[in-house]
């Protein structure tokens, strides 16, 4: 199964759900950024949370997320847009912290449960839309559903999970969100909330081969309006954009590279794909500046 999105519709429309796979997605950025399991967890759950956020948008908006909390896996960044693109990184990748009470990879303890989490959303308008709240829990599940009630005034639920093999690979990722729409009944409500209660943990539903319109069914018996979105790992890096990158340093700083090391490498913070330039190369960007 490969990685992808449904969005949907249930109960008449009064409810919306979203149910996504993202384990080959999780696990490209596991291997570019040689994520340590507990890393991984945090940065699969902050990504897939993006790639569900990014099917909310349309056209060529983009949603950027922010997870800036206390513990030591420093800052996680994740970004999506409506294509069904995503990436993600940490600040500290090489994050792994024993076990927690539950036996569980401990992702509050990596993420800090002090901080906050900004959601940026680039809507084609002047200003992006921006959305902070603060850290509820630093599991992230709790934390998103916490944004979507405070910020976006949208009552929710959101699932999120990452399991990693024994061999530090990603055996299964991926998420759910359910959201409350007007005109739901007391009754209906009572029977989600029964419902999101007794439903098992996404990895495990992942696992026993369970699709994302299969996870969608757990909630709700009758969806509808059925999307499906292909998911991928996506990085829009490239020489051209560090060339232009290098430029904008300014001549001094070009000039200091040039007399110093005499050469450059630049890393991409999202895909880890490292761009070199030798001093003939750093030469020919400087006459660029001459130019103009």
């Amino acid at each position: 199964m490969n990685d992808y999105l449904v969005r949907a519709t249930g109960l008449q429309g009064k409810v919306r759900l979203f149910a996504a796979r993202t384990t080959d997605v999780v696990e490209e950025m596991r291997r570019r950024h040689d994520l340590f399991p507990t890393a991984a967890a945090a940065v699969g759950r902050t990504a897939t949370a993006a790639a569900m956020m990014g099917a909310m948008l349309k056209g060529e908006e983009k949603v950027t997320i922010q997870v800036k909390g206390n513990g030591p896996i420093g800052q996680i960044v994740a970004d999506a847009n409506a294509k069904g693109e995503v990436r993600a990184y940490a600040d500290n990748p090489h994050t792994h912290l024993p076990s927690n009470s539950l036996g569980k990879l401990d992702v509050a303890g990596a993420v800090g449960t002090e901080g906050f989490i900004y959601v940026i959303k680039d809507l084609g308008l002047r200003e992006p839309y921006r959305g902070s709240i603060p850290i509820v829990s630093g599991e992230l599940a709790e934390d998103f559903t916490y944004y979507f009630a405070k910020s976006e005034q949208t009552p929710s639920a959101v699932s999120l999970g990452v399991l990693v093999d024994t061999d530090y690979s990603i055996k299964t990722a991926g998420g759910l969100i359910l959201q409350l729409l007007p005109g739901l009944e007391e009754d209906e409500i009572a029977e989600l909330e029964k419902r999101l209660a007794a439903i098992p943990p996404v990895t495990s539903m992942l696992e026993r081969g369970l699709t994302p319109e299969d996870m969608m069914r757990e909630l709700v018996d009758d969806i509808s309006a059925v999307e499906r979105l292909e998911l991928r790992f996506q990085c829009f890096c490239s020489r051209e954009r560090v060339e232009n990158t290098l430029v904008s340093l300014g001549k001094e700083e070009l000039d200091a590279i040039i007399e110093g090391e005499g050469s450059a490498e630049v890393v991409c913070h999202f895909c880890n794909e490292k761009y070199g330039f030798d001093r003939t190369e750093l030469t020919t960007l400087r006459e660029r500046l001459d130019a103009k």
